[in-house]
């Protein structure tokens, strides 16, 4: 029988449930790890509580970027507009994590779910490069290197998803392990790759500080992938 179901089950029920079947840690960013995962987990029990399906909090978690962005090239670049952006995006951060674990409480997880989960996740991250791009070319025309850098971010972002991805896939096939070492030192080390700082790096939107930020954030970016592609390419060969 399915939590949606079974309306007897409590919400603290459904959360003892979640803490005995989350994913490993190991390799993840320190804000995905003990930020964005845990308030996933506190909104996870109440959308299964609620009857909203895993799908449904897909695309909730799609509308929040999508509005941050939109805030980012509609609305004046202001100290106001960095943080809503920020918020809306921090937001759909939560939403993308909680999604899977709705679809675990509501023994609705199947591969059409993970399917969708993964194609809004390679649009997601792209336009929001793209969404700085044109906020810069309408808002702040001067700075055209930040349009190159967020430029530059999207492609990255589509080619990093895509190598992540297919080597999931691959190493199952072919019997290659993608394990990843754990521990806290990777995961604060790993912190200007999580998806967590650049959503709340759109709080210094209206400050001087964002464009420079921005750019460490994708050189940090370079780095990581170039070494993740280089380890991928390694174990399956």
């Amino acid at each position: 029988m399915t939590t949606l179901e079974n309306p007897r089950r409590s919400i603290p029920e459904l959360r003892a449930e979640l803490r005995a079947a989350q994913k490993s840690g190991a390799g993840v960013p320190a804000y995905t790890r003990w930020i964005n995962r845990r308030l996933a987990r506190a909104v996870a029990p109440v959308a299964a509580a609620w009857g909203i399906g895993p799908n449904t909090i897909t695309f909730l978690s799609a509308a929040l970027s999508v509005a941050g962005v939109a805030v980012l090239v509609v609305a004046p670049a202001g100290l106001s507009a960095g943080i809503a952006a920020a918020i809306l995006l921090a937001s759909g951060y939560v939403l993308d994590s909680a999604d899977g674990q709705v679809a675990r409480l509501t023994r609705s997880a199947g591969p059409a779910g993970e399917w969708l989960d993964h194609v809004i996740d390679a649009f997601r991250t792209p336009l929001i490069h793209t969404g700085v791009a044109i906020a810069y070319y309408v808002h702040r025309p001067e700075d055209a290197w930040v349009m190159v850098v967020a430029l530059a971010y999207a492609l990255l972002s589509s080619g990093q998803f895509m190598s992540q991805i297919l080597a999931e896939q691959l190493s199952v096939r072919h019997g290659r392990s993608m394990a990843e070492t754990s521990g806290r030192v990777k995961s604060l080390v790993l912190i200007p790759t999580d998806p967590g700082t650049l959503c709340w790096a759109f709080a210094l939107w209206a400050t001087p500080v964002f464009a420079p930020v921005y750019a460490l954030l994708l050189a940090a970016n370079l780095v990581h992938a170039g070494a993740s592609l280089r380890r991928k390419h390694r174990r399956l060969t």
